[in-house]
This record gives structure tokens, sequence and C-alpha cells, in this order.
């Protein structure tokens, strides 16, 4: 057998032909449409608006729900979908998680058929933009502590209260804001032009400048009552959504990584330096080394977690470790590369050091990293210590 460096372990072979097929489009897509342009967006710091309505009718928005517009495609098959757009960039690869995982999935579990019906089908085509209200600016790891509230007044639902560090937030036509009640956590899908809600952007940002991050506010919003998301009564029904969002991470990540060290590759193969490439030395060997081991070791690991999912047999606490390790592999492979790419490694005219600063939020969103550590460690001891 050959051994391909983009490939070593032959994991390619492990997927099935429609796994293959769908991984292929997108990868297509992701070469022809957003490779050319990502650098410029990053510096600029924003993403087109239409790339959503093209994400749909690529059909990967919500793509492993059912019913709805959504192609009901596998875990595994949506997995390798959240590789190939990080492997072009994290935001991009948040835009559809967000969408997807996050707003669309909470619809698709929690909500009324009439708001299935009102929403999935134009969010899985990218005609609206849906965000996920749950972190606050004090209340990020542990969100049980939010301090937004929803309040009756006769039929309706009064919303007051802030939200922060939520993607797509100000380009979404539907916000689900999570909210505490008397009775207990709740879900409300608040459109875009509801009276009291507004967004601001997050500027300034050296990370995931290829996304839109954003404030929400809510001036006591008045919402009727079938903007309730009625299946949803405790802190379960947000935790539920972020561990799909979790799980698309674990194969994110991969993606980064995998870019970083083939551009590493190729650079190490052209650099010349005391008359023959860097490639040819036994330092950069090592590193080049050491980071083939985390991209096929943490894809293998996305890999057996995708096929548990497809399996209904994927436990929170399997994805956090899933979470944990590939996100910190990846970040150590994007340092590796910076490193082998040198002075070259901080533009933008190579994909590394784009992909580290982005990887420094997806270590911290989603959980953090030592929230998942805690989450594993409590699986392991069968006692908590969050509190």
């Amino acid at each position: 057998m050959t051994i391909r460096p983009n490939d070593f372990l032959d994991i390619d072979s492990l997927l099935s032909d429609e796994e293959r097929a769908i991984r292929d489009v997108v990868r297509a897509f992701v070469n022809d449409r957003v490779i050319p342009a990502i650098g410029d967006w990053f510096e600029a710091g924003t993403i087109p608006r239409e790339l959503a309505g093209e994400l749909g009718a690529l059909g990967v928005l919500g793509m492993h729900l059912e019913g709805y517009g959504c192609a009901g495609a596998s875990a595994t098959a949506y997995g390798l979908t959240c590789l190939e757009l990080e492997a072009a960039d994290s935001g991009v690869r948040s835009l559809v998680s967000v969408q997807g995982s996050l707003a669309m999935y909470a619809i698709h579990r929690w909500g009324s058929e009439e708001q299935k019906q009102e929403w999935l089908p134009r969010l899985a085509s990218g005609e609206a933009i849906g965000c996920f209200g749950l972190t606050e600016p004090d209340a990020g790891s542990d969100p049980g502590a939010m301090r937004t509230r929803a309040r009756r007044d006769g039929p309706d639902w009064i919303l007051h209260g802030q939200k922060m560090w939520i993607t797509n937030g100000g380009v979404a036509d539907v916000a689900i804001v999570w909210a505490r009640t008397d009775d207990g956590i709740r879900g409300f899908l608040v459109p875009r032009d509801t009276p009291g809600f507004t967004t601001q952007d997050i500027h300034k940002k050296l990370s995931l400048r290829a996304s839109v991050t954003s404030e929400l506010l809510l001036d006591d919003v008045r919402l009727p009552a079938d903007a309730l998301l009625p299946e949803a009564t405790s802190l379960r029904g947000p935790l539920s959504c972020l561990n799909e969002a979790r799980y698309g991470i674990v194969w994110g990540a991969m993606g980064a990584a995998r870019a970083c060290l083939e551009a590493a590759l190729a650079y190490s193969q052209e650099r010349i330096a005391f008359g023959r490439p860097i490639a040819a030395t036994q330092l950069q060997q090592a590193k080049l080394a050491d980071m083939a081991v985390e991209v096929n070791r943490g894809t293998l690991l996305a890999l057996h977690l995708g096929r548990l999912k497809d399996q209904g047999r994927l436990a929170p606490e399997q994805v956090s470790l899933g979470k944990l390790a590939n996100v910190n592999a990846a970040l150590h492979v994007a340092r590796t590369a910076r490193q082998i790419l040198g002075a070259n490694g901080i533009t933008l005219e190579y994909p590394v050091i784009r992909h580290m600063n982005n990887l420094e939020s997806v270590v911290t969103y989603e959980g953090t990293a030592d929230v998942h550590a805690l989450v594993v460690g409590g699986a392991l001891t069968g006692t908590q210590a969050f509190r």
C-alpha cells in the first residue's frame, strides 16, 4: 500500500460511497467558492450574506435533520461536511453549525408543528438565518446563572435581558432566546423585527473574523404565546442543542488541523535553507510527523463518535471528550505549523495564522476546554466538580 500524506491511515476506506460523495461535493464548493476569498473576508472582518443561500442550495443547512426541507443525512456525513467547511475557515463552519445544530435543531426538537412549518424550510434553504441566544456577559460556562427573564402578561410573554457572543446575531431573521421563567428555563422564537429586540455586532475581533458575532438586547420584548418552544422546560433544552453543535466541532477542528498540516508540508518542501529543503531536516520531519499523528488520530476519533451517533449510542460525555481532545490537538497542530512557516506563518497568504486565531475561539465556545475536562472527569469519577 502506498502511503498518502493527506490520508496517512487510509481513513477514506472506512467511509461509504455516499459519505465520500457528500464530502467531495462540499470540498469542491469550498475550494471553488470559499478558499479563494476567505483571506480577504477574514482581513475585512466580514462574510457575505448570500453565502447562506448558497450553502442552503448545497443542502448542508440542517442536513442531519429529517423533513421540512432538510436532507436527513447521517451524523457522519454531517461531520464530514463540518470538517471540509472548517478546513476553509471556522467562521464558515460556525455559520452552518449555528444554523443547523443550534437554531434549527432547537425548533426541530423542541418546537411546535406550526413553528417547524414556518421556520425550518426557510432556514434549510438559507432564505432565513437563525441564531441561538444562550450565553450572557455573566453566564457563559454556567448557563443556569442567566439573568434574562420572561414573564407572563396575559396570554403574552415579556422578555428582558441581554445575550452576548452570539454567532449570526446581527444578520439573523429569528433568534432562539433562552430565558428564566417561573416554570424554569424556556426557549422563545424572537423574529428580528419584534419591537424592543435589537442587536449590536462585536468588532475588533482577532479571531473568527469571517463570522458575525453579536450582542442581543431584549428591552421588554412582547411575544405571543405561540413564540414559546412548547417542549423545552429546563436547561436540558439548550444543552441538547449545544451537544449537537459540539459534535460538529469534533470534526471541524480536524479540518482546520488538516489545512495547517497540508500548508506546513507543502511549505517545508519548497523552502530552501542551508542548501536544501527544510523538509529534509530531522527537526522539521519530527514536527510534521507529530502533526500527522494528531490529525489522523483526531479524525479517527471523530469518525468513531459519528458511528456511535448514527447508532443512537453517543453520550454527551463522549462528545465532551471529543471536543476537548480534538480542539486542543488542532491548536497544537496550528501552532507547530506556524513555526514551520517562520515569518510567512503570520501572513494571510497562508491559512495557518487564520486557523490558529480561529481555534482560540473554538477552544472556548460551546464549552471551554476546562468545562469539558470537568465533564469527562465527572464521568470517570462519578463526582461532579462544578459546584
